[in-house]
């Protein structure tokens, strides 16, 4: 099964620049009488800052904070071909790779991306810092299912009654790590999600993933949906994560959040009112501690956030968020540093 994914990948990716080179294949005879002309190729900066204030009460402890600083280009490269690279100056205090990768129209919705990305899968995972609802992420796309990595994508969007977008990816499973040059694996990482809209309001999502940090093979689930009507929106997402072998006990982890946004007058365009529920298991990031056993990295919790956003509404995107996080706990487990109930508010800027 692995050898055949990676011949589909292969002849996938030859296909993408025999097709994204046919248009030019075409009257060679007229070459010579006729300047071929070329769509543009296009340059287009991005960025996104989130800055913000921490304070927690019972620790009484507090700080700023600067979470996101990220600076990217993407554009297009004569319609066939598109790429985008982005870094981040300050993910988690270090400098990182967000995203490096081509991405070719291949034909009539198939497309095909390789590089260092976002492997596809889950809801909340895939949202940039800037299109985040909450000034911190979910469980589900911080600890259980935020995954880059190196591979490639095949991508398929059909259906103009019931649009539908699917993806499957192979990937190293490595992530970006220094020693890639040297870096050869037996053990890919390998993805699929699905994204249906069966009425305009509404977004099935399903996927898959499967990986393999170490010697323990993890299999992911993910199911959720996306409601959207009036000035609200409703989203509720699941994630079940198994280790083989019964290395560790099976992960279930729940986000689920609404957002009531109301139109103003004045410096402010939009205030929105939010509330998220999220939960997760005792959770091993599947590599093995000194015993050669896997471990909790993170334990069971509970977490409840009540929130409001004032958005500007300027050319670019501009928000303050104002959150407040109430944490729960299993009794004797002591939270880590950042893990106690706190007060947030962040600005976050992108264009």
């Amino acid at each position: 099964m692995k050898k055949i994914l990676l011949v589909l990948f292969l002849v996938f990716g030859f296909t993408t620049l025999v097709w994204a080179d046919d248009d030019h294949d075409d009257d060679d005879d007229d070459r010579d009488d006729e300047a071929i002309e070329l769509p543009a190729v296009t340059v287009i900066p991005t960025g996104t800052v989130r800055a913000k204030f921490e304070y927690q009460p019972k620790p009484n402890n507090a700080r700023f904070n600067v979470r996101t600083a990220r600076f990217g280009i993407g554009g297009e490269l004569y319609s066939h071909f598109a790429y985008k690279m982005e870094i981040d100056l300050s993910d988690e205090g270090k400098i990182k790779m967000v995203d490096a990768y081509v991405a070719a129209k291949i034909y009539r919705g198939l497309n095909f991306s390789i590089g260092f990305m976002r492997v596809p899968f889950t809801i909340d995972a895939h949202r940039s810092p800037h299109l985040q609802y909450f000034a911190n992420r979910s469980f589900i796309a911080k600890q259980v299912g935020n995954v880059r990595d190196i591979g490639a994508v095949l991508g398929w969007k059909f259906g103009k009654r019931v649009p539908t977008n699917l993806q499957v990816g192979m990937f190293n499973g490595s992530g970006l790590i220094e020693s890639l040059s040297t870096y050869w694996t037996q053990h890919y990482n390998y993805s699929a999600k699905v994204s249906i809209a069966p009425v305009r309001e509404m977004n099935f999502v399903a996927s898959y993933q499967t990986t393999m940090p170490e010697d323990v093979r993890i299999h992911l689930y993910d199911v959720g949906c996306t409601y959207r009507t009036g000035r609200w929106i409703m989203e509720a997402e699941y994630l079940r994560k198994e280790y083989t072998r019964g290395t560790f006990t099976g992960v279930n982890a729940v986000d689920a959040f609404f957002c009531y946004g109301i139109p103003v007058k004045g410096f402010f365009k939009t205030i929105s009112f939010l509330g998220r529920y999220d939960y997760m298991d005792d959770h091993s990031n599947g590599i093995a501690g000194d015993d050669g056993g896997l471990f909790a990295n993170d334990r069971r919790r509970h977490r409840a956030t009540a929130g409001m956003t004032f958005s500007l509404g300027l050319p670019f995107t501009a928000d303050i968020r104002l959150n407040y996080e109430k944490y729960f706990y299993d009794k004797g487990v002591t939270p880590n540093p950042s893990g106690h109930d706190k007060i947030v508010v962040e600005f976050m800027a992108h264009f």
